[in-house]
């Protein structure tokens, strides 16, 4: 055993005096670890990278675009057949011809405002989302759950988006979204941010008035279009009058980059304004409604030709139609998934609606938490009470009716307040005259300007003219803008209150 004992203290000194230079290096020691800390460091770009190849759309092939530059004269920007022009504050755009004509018309005559609304949108989603990789984490869900989008348009309107994404060049928000794809997602914008339980889109209100209810018997259809996205989207409307080839020319009250329509009148005098609602599940399948909307102004001549159009139509998401024609026909149609369109026709001379069912989907849990939480059944009422008035109705009337800030039975509300007809949040209003084909726009901010006059039987006509020298004939602005209190509210930091 002694002999053993000189050979164990010599391994021990041969330990001892081992250099700190022959340990493993830093990585052989961790490398499960730094193989971990990869993985998760770069799984998530691995995943967005993924998403983006997986979710990518790819336009249509379309025509060449029409060659020339927007040319200048005067107050008027002419490219083509197309033109845009003021009319007091807002802008008044044709585009004619084919899909893919009017798509570059659109891009080329609009680039600077189509910047600007999109600019606000992305402002507004970094300030409300101030975090970079959550902001991108939202961007990929989207992608994801609206991976097929362009696959519930028509080809049409397809046509028109990828012809105006390739016009849109320099194209300074390619960092989000391509451009076409981009595009795609901005003509369902409505859709998807109806799907939201806290929608910045439930708050319209409209009605139509007809007959005896009218001072001449017309048929008037008035609504407030109530949208808190930016105030670009207020102060740059645009009221597009559209002549798309072998369709209905019309006109359509919106912002620079949206193909579709939200308040719109056609050459026929049938109206139509969409109005958010909420019932059943959203779907992934189905016609953005902006493009509904526009197919009916496109086609139909009659509430009953747009009524049959309809059925053969299937929305993405819950919502409501109201419509009225030059015979003064009228109708709320309230629509959602995987439910037949419900038509709720009038009782007399006026028919009112605000942003609840009242059909088949009226007992449904989601309609009912709009009836609970939103301001829809106050603004009803008060809609109700300023209806029955035995007051006849004009265009002035209309409007003061969308102006109205109290409550039901009159009751005296703060400026802003979400239960009131009016709560200035309104991107746009109109009241259109559908025996006549005449539309009256609001001209800013939200309700407290003057409504401009847009006669639709000159202004549609093939041959006219356009010409900025042209007299307007406007309502006068709303009386809380010359008495100041619209400039105290601004001061106080435009505070709103009530029920959304």
């Amino acid at each position: 055993m002694s002999a053993d004992v000189p050979r164990v203290e010599v391994e021990s000194v041969a330990v001892a005096a081992r250099p700190a230079s022959a340990r493993p290096p830093f990585y052989k020691r961790h490398k499960k670890k730094l193989i971990a800390l990869a993985v998760v460091l770069l799984l998530p770009i691995v995943i967005h990278f993924g998403i983006v190849l997986a979710t990518r759309m790819s336009p249509p092939a379309i025509a060449a675009p029409p060659s020339g530059q927007v040319a200048v004269q005067g107050n008027v920007r002419r490219f083509g057949d197309a033109y845009a022009l003021k009319r007091g504050n807002i802008l008044e755009v044709r585009l004619s011809g084919t899909p893919e004509v009017i798509g570059h018309q659109h891009s080329k005559l609009l680039y600077d405002e189509m910047v600007g609304s999109e600019s606000q949108l992305y402002t507004t989603f970094e300030t409300l989302v101030p975090i970079a990789p959550l902001r991108w984490l939202i961007l990929d869900v989207a992608r994801v759950i609206h991976r097929g989008a362009d696959e519930q348009m028509s080809k049409e309107r397809l046509a028109e988006i990828a012809s105006q994404a390739r016009a849109f060049s320099p194209d300074p928000f390619e960092r989000y979204f391509p451009t076409y794809q981009r595009l795609v997602y901005l003509n369902s914008l409505y859709d998807i941010a109806l799907g939201f339980e806290h929608s910045p889109m439930m708050g319209c209100t409209s009605f139509v008035a007809t007959g005896a209810a009218t001072v001449d018997g017309h048929t008037l259809l008035a609504r407030n279009f109530d949208f808190e996205a930016g105030s670009v989207f207020d102060e740059g409307k645009v009221v597009f009058l559209v002549h798309e080839e072998g369709k209905i020319p019309f006109a359509s009250v919106a912002w620079p980059g949206l193909v579709g329509v939200l308040s719109g009148m056609n050459a026929k005098g049938l109206g139509v304004v969409v109005h958010g609602g909420r019932a059943r599940d959203t779907r992934a399948e189905g016609e953005p409604v902006v493009h509904t909307a526009r197919a009916l102004l496109s086609e139909a001549s009659t509430v009953e030709e747009a009524l049959a159009m309809l059925q053969e139509r299937k929305p993405m998401v819950s919502h409501i139609l109201l419509l009225a024609d030059a015979t003064g026909a009228s109708v709320a149609v309230e629509r959602a998934p995987g439910e037949p369109p419900f038509a709720r026709r009038p009782d007399g001379p006026v028919l009112p609606l605000t942003n609840h069912f009242e059909g088949p989907c009226a007992s449904d849990p989601k309609n009912q938490r709009v009836r609970e939480t939103t301001s829809t059944l106050p603004r009803r009422e008060r809609l109700d009470e300023l209806l029955a008035e035995p007051k006849k109705i004009d265009p002035e009337r209309a409007v003061t009716i969308l102006r109205d800030k109290q409550g039901p039975g009159g009751a005296e509300l703060p400026l802003g307040n979400r239960s009131a007809l009016d709560a200035v949040i309104a991107t746009h209003a109109v009241v259109m005259d559908t025996t006549d084909q005449v539309l009256w726009v609001s001209e800013g901010p939200h309700l407290m300007g003057r409504f401009v006059r847009f006669d639709l039987k000159k202004l549609l006509d093939p041959s006219y003219e356009p010409n900025a020298d042209e007299p307007l004939v406007v309502l006068p602005p709303d009386p809380a803008q010359l008495d100041g209190r619209y400039e105290k509210w601004l001061e106080a930091g435009s505070p709103h209150s009530g029920a959304e």
